[in-house]
């Protein structure tokens, strides 16, 4: 059976956190999930500490920043081993991921200075941070008690009893297993186009068109849902992530 590969927006960004993620001079990155709204998150944004060893609330604003400091976070997807999970509807296709296929992650990112800050000279846009090897898919119904424990336990949508019972019906969950990884850089996917009412648009850039297919002429990719790589791209797409640094 022929692999699949699908990209998707995670992370924290002006509409839903505030700030986009830091990009770093030398083109690496630091990953910022966005708020936990169920207030029940381990993480905070004071304690869960960047690769520098700073808290990631050092990022908000000054006036902002004692807030974030105590505000939750749905880390979510999680790179250590490997989950994500979403209980939306634009989400469900996810189920279908087969042991092989690749989900893709991407995220907003803006230039950070440690010394000045923010460069706000700096248009922000969308990268490529990294990828799962996808060793199981489905909906959380579909797996037991023992399984979810043992494939899924550090999932923030099944880790959190209060957030999984409330979920669990209309949640799906991916599973990455060896060869999945965060990148250590990140890597420019997004141009910016416009929409019909002519406001700026991040799109697919040309060159990614190349890569990942125009996803069947839906080349946005600005809040997007899952964009599934055309069959015919598919190992060029394979081929470039697993190159990537």
């Amino acid at each position: 059976m022929s692999k699949q590969v699908v990209l998707l927006r995670v992370g924290v960004d002006a509409g839903c956190g505030g700030i986009q993620g830091p990009l770093f001079p030398d083109g690496s990155f630091e990953f910022v999930c966005i708020p936990d709204n169920h207030g029940v998150s381990a993480f905070t944004y004071g304690n869960l500490l960047g690769r520098d060893g700073k808290p990631l609330s050092g990022y908000f604003a000054d006036s902002r920043r004692a807030v974030m400091a105590k505000r939750h976070v749905h880390h979510d997807p999680e790179f250590e081993t490997f989950t994500y999970g979403d209980p939306t509807t634009p989400k469900r296709s996810l189920r279908y991921l087969r042991p092989g296929d690749i989900l893709a992650f991407y995220c907003g990112l803006q230039e950070w200075h440690a010394e000045s800050g923010w460069n706000r000279d700096h248009r922000p846009a969308l990268y490529l941070v990294g990828y799962f090897e996808v060793a199981m898919a489905g909906m959380a119904v579909e797996f037991d008690q023992d399984m979810l424990r043992a494939q899924f336990g550090k999932n923030f949508h099944v880790r959190y009893p209060s957030v999984f019972e409330r979920q669990k019906d209309e949640l799906v969950l991916v599973k990455g297993g060896p060869g999945s990884r965060l990148f250590g850089k990140a890597h420019q996917i997004s141009s910016e186009g416009r929409d019909q009412s002519g406001r700026p648009l991040k799109v697919l850039s040309p060159p990614m068109r190349k890569v990942f297919s125009d996803f069947g002429g839906h080349i946005s990719i600005q809040r997007s849902p899952p964009r599934w790589v055309e069959p015919r791209f598919v190992d060029k797409a394979i081929g470039y992530l697993k190159g990537l640094g």
